[in-house]
Protein backbone atom coordinates (compact mmCIF):
# COMPACT_ATOMS: atom_id res chain seq x y z
CA UNK A 1 0.00 0.00 0.00
CA UNK A 2 2.99 2.16 -0.63
CA UNK A 3 0.86 5.52 -1.65
CA UNK A 4 2.20 8.85 -2.57
CA UNK A 5 2.17 11.35 0.83
CA UNK A 6 2.10 14.88 1.50
CA UNK A 7 5.37 15.20 2.60
CA UNK A 8 6.34 14.70 -0.70
CA UNK A 9 3.25 16.46 -2.47
CA UNK A 10 4.42 20.37 -3.16
CA UNK A 11 1.76 22.81 -1.71
CA UNK A 12 2.56 25.96 -1.64
CA UNK A 13 0.38 28.55 -2.95
CA UNK A 14 -1.78 25.48 -3.82
CA UNK A 15 -5.45 24.93 -2.46
CA UNK A 16 -5.16 21.52 -0.16
CA UNK A 17 -8.47 19.75 0.79
CA UNK A 18 -7.93 17.65 3.71
CA UNK A 19 -10.27 15.02 5.14
CA UNK A 20 -9.73 15.10 8.75
CA UNK A 21 -11.69 13.12 11.38
CA UNK A 22 -12.51 15.20 13.82
CA UNK A 23 -15.49 13.44 15.24
CA UNK A 24 -14.65 13.89 18.95
CA UNK A 25 -16.94 13.50 21.96
CA UNK A 26 -18.69 16.43 22.87
CA UNK A 27 -19.96 17.55 26.44
CA UNK A 28 -22.48 19.82 25.06
CA UNK A 29 -20.12 22.55 23.35
CA UNK A 30 -16.88 21.09 25.46
CA UNK A 31 -15.04 19.15 23.65
CA UNK A 32 -13.46 15.85 26.12
CA UNK A 33 -11.17 14.69 24.02
CA UNK A 34 -8.99 16.18 21.69
CA UNK A 35 -6.76 12.86 20.50
CA UNK A 36 -8.59 13.23 17.04
CA UNK A 37 -7.15 16.99 16.83
CA UNK A 38 -3.81 16.57 18.03
CA UNK A 39 -3.53 13.51 15.90
CA UNK A 40 -4.15 15.50 12.28
CA UNK A 41 -1.72 18.44 13.69
CA UNK A 42 1.25 16.99 11.28
CA UNK A 43 -0.20 16.78 8.68
CA UNK A 44 -2.41 20.33 8.40
CA UNK A 45 1.10 21.98 10.28
CA UNK A 46 3.23 20.41 6.90
CA UNK A 47 0.84 22.39 4.43
CA UNK A 48 0.66 25.22 5.77
CA UNK A 49 4.20 26.24 7.05
CA UNK A 50 5.07 25.06 3.32
CA UNK A 51 2.57 27.91 2.10
CA UNK A 52 -0.55 25.59 1.34
CA UNK A 53 -3.87 26.72 1.99
CA UNK A 54 -5.45 23.97 4.25
CA UNK A 55 -9.39 23.47 3.90
CA UNK A 56 -10.84 21.06 6.67
CA UNK A 57 -13.57 18.74 6.18
CA UNK A 58 -15.25 16.20 8.70
CA UNK A 59 -18.52 14.91 10.45
CA UNK A 60 -19.18 14.80 13.99
CA UNK A 61 -21.41 12.94 15.53
CA UNK A 62 -24.85 11.43 13.64
CA UNK A 63 -26.84 14.35 12.13
CA UNK A 64 -29.81 13.45 10.30
CA UNK A 65 -28.82 14.72 7.26
CA UNK A 66 -31.31 17.05 6.89
CA UNK A 67 -29.23 20.62 7.17
CA UNK A 68 -27.70 22.19 9.67
CA UNK A 69 -27.68 20.72 13.59
CA UNK A 70 -26.33 23.09 16.27
CA UNK A 71 -25.31 20.40 18.54
CA UNK A 72 -22.97 18.56 15.73
CA UNK A 73 -21.70 21.83 14.71
CA UNK A 74 -18.10 22.01 14.25
CA UNK A 75 -17.68 25.01 15.89
CA UNK A 76 -16.20 23.56 19.06
CA UNK A 77 -13.66 21.62 16.69
CA UNK A 78 -12.74 25.19 15.33
CA UNK A 79 -11.90 27.47 18.58
CA UNK A 80 -10.16 23.80 19.58
CA UNK A 81 -7.46 23.32 16.30
CA UNK A 82 -7.22 27.61 16.25
CA UNK A 83 -5.93 27.03 19.71
CA UNK A 84 -3.55 24.42 18.98
CA UNK A 85 -2.30 25.88 15.91
CA UNK A 86 -1.97 29.70 17.20
CA UNK A 87 -3.97 30.82 14.01
CA UNK A 88 -8.08 31.49 13.46
CA UNK A 89 -9.78 28.96 11.81
CA UNK A 90 -12.72 29.38 10.37
CA UNK A 91 -15.76 27.97 9.31
CA UNK A 92 -17.55 30.08 6.19
CA UNK A 93 -21.10 28.89 5.92
CA UNK A 94 -23.75 26.54 8.03
CA UNK A 95 -24.00 24.20 5.07
CA UNK A 96 -21.04 22.96 2.46
CA UNK A 97 -23.27 23.38 0.04
CA UNK A 98 -23.25 27.31 0.34
CA UNK A 99 -21.52 29.19 -2.49
CA UNK A 100 -19.85 31.20 0.47
CA UNK A 101 -17.45 28.33 0.67
CA UNK A 102 -16.29 28.37 -2.68
CA UNK A 103 -15.66 32.58 -2.24
CA UNK A 104 -13.94 31.81 1.05
CA UNK A 105 -11.68 29.50 -0.19
CA UNK A 106 -10.56 31.83 -3.24
CA UNK A 107 -9.88 34.88 -0.63
CA UNK A 108 -7.14 32.56 1.19
CA UNK A 109 -3.79 33.77 1.65
CA UNK A 110 -0.94 31.09 1.92
CA UNK A 111 -0.42 29.62 5.32
CA UNK A 112 -4.61 29.81 6.27
CA UNK A 113 -6.91 26.95 7.94
CA UNK A 114 -10.00 27.04 7.04
CA UNK A 115 -12.84 24.06 7.96
CA UNK A 116 -15.89 23.44 6.42
CA UNK A 117 -19.18 22.67 8.35
CA UNK A 118 -20.19 19.24 9.62
CA UNK A 119 -19.99 16.87 6.43
CA UNK A 120 -22.91 14.90 7.46
CA UNK A 121 -25.40 17.83 7.68
CA UNK A 122 -26.11 16.56 4.06
CA UNK A 123 -27.44 13.15 3.23
CA UNK A 124 -25.13 12.75 -0.11
CA UNK A 125 -21.93 12.29 2.30
CA UNK A 126 -23.32 8.95 3.21
CA UNK A 127 -25.08 8.39 0.10
CA UNK A 128 -21.66 9.34 -1.48
CA UNK A 129 -23.32 11.40 -4.75
CA UNK A 130 -20.96 12.40 -7.40
CA UNK A 131 -22.50 15.93 -7.70
CA UNK A 132 -21.96 16.84 -3.78
CA UNK A 133 -18.20 14.66 -4.50
CA UNK A 134 -17.65 17.12 -7.07
CA UNK A 135 -18.65 20.47 -5.40
CA UNK A 136 -16.04 19.63 -2.69
CA UNK A 137 -13.11 18.38 -5.37
CA UNK A 138 -13.65 21.50 -7.50
CA UNK A 139 -12.36 23.73 -4.21
CA UNK A 140 -9.18 22.10 -4.02
CA UNK A 141 -5.66 21.98 -6.40
CA UNK A 142 -4.52 18.45 -3.86
CA UNK A 143 -6.44 16.17 -1.91
CA UNK A 144 -5.31 14.99 1.71
CA UNK A 145 -7.07 11.45 2.99
CA UNK A 146 -6.18 11.59 6.61
CA UNK A 147 -8.67 10.29 8.28
CA UNK A 148 -8.01 6.86 8.91
CA UNK A 149 -11.19 6.33 11.23
CA UNK A 150 -13.35 6.68 8.18
CA UNK A 151 -11.41 4.88 5.47
CA UNK A 152 -13.60 1.88 5.86
CA UNK A 153 -16.60 4.07 4.74
CA UNK A 154 -17.30 4.97 0.88
CA UNK A 155 -19.02 7.77 1.61
CA UNK A 156 -18.54 11.23 -0.86
CA UNK A 157 -15.23 12.90 1.58
CA UNK A 158 -13.93 9.31 1.30
CA UNK A 159 -13.79 8.27 -2.65
CA UNK A 160 -16.13 10.71 -3.91
CA UNK A 161 -13.69 13.67 -3.82
CA UNK A 162 -10.40 11.81 -4.80
CA UNK A 163 -12.48 10.07 -7.85
CA UNK A 164 -13.93 13.24 -9.14
CA UNK A 165 -10.33 15.07 -8.29
CA UNK A 166 -8.98 13.98 -11.84
CA UNK A 167 -5.47 14.05 -12.28
CA UNK A 168 -4.80 16.64 -9.41
CA UNK A 169 -2.51 14.85 -6.55
CA UNK A 170 -4.45 12.17 -4.32
CA UNK A 171 -1.78 11.36 -1.35
CA UNK A 172 -2.09 10.01 2.24
CA UNK A 173 -1.64 12.22 5.19
CA UNK A 174 0.80 11.52 8.19
CA UNK A 175 -1.63 9.73 10.19
CA UNK A 176 -2.81 7.43 7.40
CA UNK A 177 0.93 6.50 6.34
CA UNK A 178 1.10 5.67 9.93
CA UNK A 179 -1.52 3.37 10.26
CA UNK A 180 -1.14 1.71 7.28
CA UNK A 181 2.03 0.95 7.93
CA UNK A 182 2.02 -0.41 11.22
CA UNK A 183 -1.19 -2.68 10.71
CA UNK A 184 -0.15 -3.55 7.03
CA UNK A 185 3.23 -4.59 8.28
CA UNK A 186 2.33 -6.32 11.00
CA UNK A 187 -0.01 -8.69 9.60
CA UNK A 188 1.82 -8.62 6.12
CA UNK A 189 5.87 -9.22 7.61
CA UNK A 190 4.88 -9.83 11.88
CA UNK A 191 8.09 -10.75 14.23
CA UNK A 192 7.37 -14.05 15.58
CA UNK A 193 5.69 -14.54 18.05
CA UNK A 194 2.79 -13.03 17.06
CA UNK A 195 -0.25 -12.45 19.31
CA UNK A 196 -3.80 -11.59 18.53
CA UNK A 197 -5.42 -10.47 21.75
CA UNK A 198 -9.75 -9.62 20.56
CA UNK A 199 -12.55 -8.60 23.32
CA UNK A 200 -15.28 -7.29 23.76
CA UNK A 201 -18.89 -7.56 23.68
CA UNK A 202 -19.77 -9.91 20.63
CA UNK A 203 -18.26 -12.59 18.41
CA UNK A 204 -20.00 -11.43 15.24
CA UNK A 205 -17.99 -8.28 15.10
CA UNK A 206 -14.74 -10.30 15.83
CA UNK A 207 -15.52 -13.39 13.70
CA UNK A 208 -14.35 -12.31 10.38
CA UNK A 209 -11.04 -11.16 11.92
CA UNK A 210 -10.57 -14.42 14.08
CA UNK A 211 -11.18 -16.51 10.55
CA UNK A 212 -8.84 -14.14 8.87
CA UNK A 213 -6.41 -14.29 11.35
CA UNK A 214 -5.95 -17.66 11.90
CA UNK A 215 -3.45 -18.50 9.94
CA UNK A 216 -1.09 -15.69 10.49
CA UNK A 217 -0.89 -15.75 13.72
CA UNK A 218 0.81 -17.81 16.38
CA UNK A 219 -1.26 -17.24 19.48
CA UNK A 220 -5.16 -15.78 19.68
CA UNK A 221 -6.21 -14.73 23.04
CA UNK A 222 -10.20 -14.26 23.58
CA UNK A 223 -11.53 -12.14 26.25
CA UNK A 224 -14.55 -9.93 27.32
CA UNK A 225 -18.09 -11.08 26.33
CA UNK A 226 -17.64 -12.83 23.50
CA UNK A 227 -15.41 -15.12 24.89
CA UNK A 228 -18.80 -16.70 26.64
CA UNK A 229 -20.22 -17.74 23.10
CA UNK A 230 -17.25 -19.78 22.39
CA UNK A 231 -16.93 -21.46 25.83
CA UNK A 232 -20.91 -22.10 25.60
CA UNK A 233 -19.75 -23.93 21.68
CA UNK A 234 -17.12 -26.02 23.59
CA UNK A 235 -20.03 -27.10 26.65
CA UNK A 236 -18.69 -25.00 29.22
CA UNK A 237 -21.37 -23.62 31.70
CA UNK A 238 -21.73 -19.97 31.13
CA UNK A 239 -24.28 -19.19 33.83
CA UNK A 240 -26.32 -16.13 32.16
CA UNK A 241 -23.52 -14.78 30.66
CA UNK A 242 -24.00 -12.73 27.69
CA UNK A 243 -23.92 -15.37 24.49
CA UNK A 244 -25.32 -14.81 20.99
CA UNK A 245 -27.00 -18.02 19.87
CA UNK A 246 -26.90 -17.63 16.54
CA UNK A 247 -23.60 -17.26 16.44
CA UNK A 248 -23.09 -20.81 18.55
CA UNK A 249 -22.27 -23.09 15.41
CA UNK A 250 -20.29 -20.45 13.73
CA UNK A 251 -18.11 -20.39 17.15
CA UNK A 252 -17.67 -24.37 16.62
CA UNK A 253 -16.82 -23.57 13.16
CA UNK A 254 -13.79 -21.48 13.99
CA UNK A 255 -12.65 -23.58 17.06
CA UNK A 256 -12.21 -26.73 14.56
CA UNK A 257 -10.70 -24.82 12.03
CA UNK A 258 -7.80 -22.88 14.52
CA UNK A 259 -7.58 -27.14 15.50
CA UNK A 260 -6.39 -27.74 11.94
CA UNK A 261 -4.23 -24.86 12.05
CA UNK A 262 -1.01 -23.86 13.37
CA UNK A 263 -2.41 -20.92 15.46
CA UNK A 264 -3.29 -21.35 19.41
CA UNK A 265 -6.61 -19.93 20.12
CA UNK A 266 -6.93 -19.44 23.72
CA UNK A 267 -10.28 -18.81 25.73
CA UNK A 268 -10.56 -17.73 30.11
CA UNK A 269 -10.10 -20.68 32.04
CA UNK A 270 -11.93 -18.64 35.46
CA UNK A 271 -13.82 -15.74 35.12
CA UNK A 272 -15.09 -12.97 37.61
CA UNK A 273 -18.92 -12.95 37.84
CA UNK A 274 -21.82 -10.78 39.38
CA UNK A 275 -25.45 -11.91 39.67
CA UNK A 276 -26.15 -8.61 38.09
CA UNK A 277 -25.29 -6.78 35.14
CA UNK A 278 -24.25 -3.41 37.51
CA UNK A 279 -21.19 -1.83 39.05
CA UNK A 280 -22.09 -1.79 42.89
CA UNK A 281 -24.89 -4.35 42.71
CA UNK A 282 -25.22 -7.70 42.66
CA UNK A 283 -22.87 -10.74 44.33
CA UNK A 284 -19.71 -11.39 42.98
CA UNK A 285 -17.78 -14.33 42.48
CA UNK A 286 -14.50 -15.57 41.01
CA UNK A 287 -15.27 -19.55 39.38
CA UNK A 288 -13.02 -21.72 37.41
CA UNK A 289 -13.57 -23.18 34.34
CA UNK A 290 -17.77 -23.48 34.92
CA UNK A 291 -20.27 -20.56 36.00
CA UNK A 292 -22.75 -21.63 38.07
CA UNK A 293 -26.74 -20.51 37.29
CA UNK A 294 -27.66 -16.73 38.15
CA UNK A 295 -23.89 -15.56 37.30
CA UNK A 296 -22.85 -13.60 34.20
CA UNK A 297 -19.03 -13.14 33.53
CA UNK A 298 -18.02 -9.59 33.34
CA UNK A 299 -14.03 -10.24 33.59
CA UNK A 300 -11.33 -12.57 33.20
CA UNK A 301 -10.13 -14.43 36.09
CA UNK A 302 -6.36 -13.93 37.56
CA UNK A 303 -5.45 -17.89 36.04
CA UNK A 304 -6.18 -16.39 32.77
CA UNK A 305 -4.56 -13.04 33.05
CA UNK A 306 -1.45 -15.18 34.47
CA UNK A 307 -1.70 -17.36 31.39
CA UNK A 308 -1.99 -14.42 28.78
CA UNK A 309 0.28 -12.33 30.14
CA UNK A 310 2.82 -14.87 29.67
CA UNK A 311 2.14 -15.46 26.04
CA UNK A 312 1.97 -11.49 25.43
CA UNK A 313 5.49 -10.99 27.42
CA UNK A 314 7.04 -13.76 24.36
CA UNK A 315 5.61 -12.08 21.76
CA UNK A 316 7.44 -10.05 19.23
CA UNK A 317 4.15 -8.72 18.07
CA UNK A 318 0.78 -7.73 19.35
CA UNK A 319 -1.98 -6.43 18.20
CA UNK A 320 -5.28 -5.98 20.77
CA UNK A 321 -8.70 -5.07 19.82
CA UNK A 322 -11.49 -5.40 22.35
CA UNK A 323 -10.98 -5.41 26.54
CA UNK A 324 -11.17 -8.08 28.35
CA UNK A 325 -14.33 -7.26 31.07
CA UNK A 326 -16.52 -4.54 31.75
CA UNK A 327 -13.22 -2.24 32.77
CA UNK A 328 -14.97 0.83 33.10
CA UNK A 329 -16.11 -0.58 36.43
CA UNK A 330 -13.83 -1.21 39.48
CA UNK A 331 -14.51 -4.64 40.11
CA UNK A 332 -14.18 -5.97 36.20
CA UNK A 333 -11.48 -3.84 35.11
CA UNK A 334 -8.01 -5.79 36.61
CA UNK A 335 -8.48 -8.12 33.45
CA UNK A 336 -8.21 -5.48 31.43
CA UNK A 337 -5.97 -3.21 33.35
CA UNK A 338 -3.25 -6.55 33.95
CA UNK A 339 -3.18 -7.08 30.20
CA UNK A 340 -2.86 -3.73 28.75
CA UNK A 341 -0.15 -3.53 31.65
CA UNK A 342 1.34 -6.56 29.86
CA UNK A 343 1.08 -5.20 26.37
CA UNK A 344 3.35 -2.12 27.56
CA UNK A 345 5.84 -3.84 29.34
CA UNK A 346 6.37 -6.67 25.90
CA UNK A 347 6.88 -2.83 24.53
CA UNK A 348 9.68 -1.78 26.79
CA UNK A 349 11.52 -4.83 25.57
CA UNK A 350 11.23 -4.26 21.96
CA UNK A 351 8.38 -5.70 20.77
CA UNK A 352 6.19 -4.21 17.86
CA UNK A 353 2.30 -3.61 20.16
CA UNK A 354 -0.47 -1.84 18.29
CA UNK A 355 -3.91 -1.32 19.54
CA UNK A 356 -6.75 -0.54 17.30
CA UNK A 357 -8.94 2.19 18.41
CA UNK A 358 -12.16 2.19 20.29
CA UNK A 359 -12.69 0.70 23.49
CA UNK A 360 -9.03 -0.34 23.84
CA UNK A 361 -7.68 2.83 23.47
CA UNK A 362 -9.71 4.03 26.05
CA UNK A 363 -8.32 1.55 27.88
CA UNK A 364 -4.90 2.34 27.22
CA UNK A 365 -5.60 6.05 28.11
CA UNK A 366 -7.59 5.06 31.31
CA UNK A 367 -4.67 2.74 32.00
CA UNK A 368 -1.89 5.02 31.62
CA UNK A 369 0.07 3.06 28.82
CA UNK A 370 -0.82 4.93 25.77
CA UNK A 371 2.27 6.83 25.33
CA UNK A 372 4.52 3.33 26.14
CA UNK A 373 2.64 1.39 23.12
CA UNK A 374 4.25 1.73 19.59
CA UNK A 375 1.03 2.76 17.84
CA UNK A 376 -2.59 3.48 19.20
CA UNK A 377 -5.11 3.48 16.27
CA UNK A 378 -7.62 6.70 15.47
CA UNK A 379 -9.70 3.78 14.13
CA UNK A 380 -11.63 1.55 15.69
CA UNK A 381 -13.90 0.39 13.13
CA UNK A 382 -11.36 0.48 10.35
CA UNK A 383 -8.45 -1.27 12.06
CA UNK A 384 -10.93 -3.93 12.38
CA UNK A 385 -11.89 -4.33 9.05
CA UNK A 386 -7.71 -4.44 8.40
CA UNK A 387 -7.67 -7.38 10.66
CA UNK A 388 -10.50 -8.80 8.46
CA UNK A 389 -8.05 -8.51 5.44
CA UNK A 390 -10.58 -5.98 4.03
CA UNK A 391 -8.68 -3.72 0.87
CA UNK A 392 -10.03 0.52 1.29
CA UNK A 393 -11.54 1.88 -1.75
CA UNK A 394 -10.64 5.16 -0.22
CA UNK A 395 -6.89 4.51 0.31
CA UNK A 396 -6.96 2.25 -3.14
CA UNK A 397 -7.83 5.76 -4.64
CA UNK A 398 -4.59 7.52 -3.54
CA UNK A 399 -1.55 8.07 -5.91
CA UNK A 400 0.73 4.84 -5.71
CA UNK A 401 4.87 5.91 -4.80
Amino acid sequence: MAKKSIENTLVAGQKVLIRVDFNVPLDGDQITDDRRIQAALPTIRSVIDRGGRAILMSHLGRPEGKGYEAKFSMAPVAKRLGELLGKDVTIPAESCKDPAIAQAVDAMNDGDVLLLENLRFHGCEKRCEADFAQQLASLADVYVNDAFGTCHREHASMTGVPEAMGNKPKVAGFLVEKEIAYLSDALSSPARSFTVILGGAKVSDKLPAIEHLLPKADHILVGGAMAYTFLQALGHEVGTSRVEDNMVKDAKRIIELAAESKTDLHFPEDHICSTMFAEQAGDIEVFDDQIKDGFMGLDIGPKTVARYTQIIKDSKTVIWNGPMGVFEWMPFKMGTKLIAEAVASTTDNGAITIVGGGDSAAAAETFGVAHRLSHVSTGGGASLEMLEGKSFKAVELLDNE
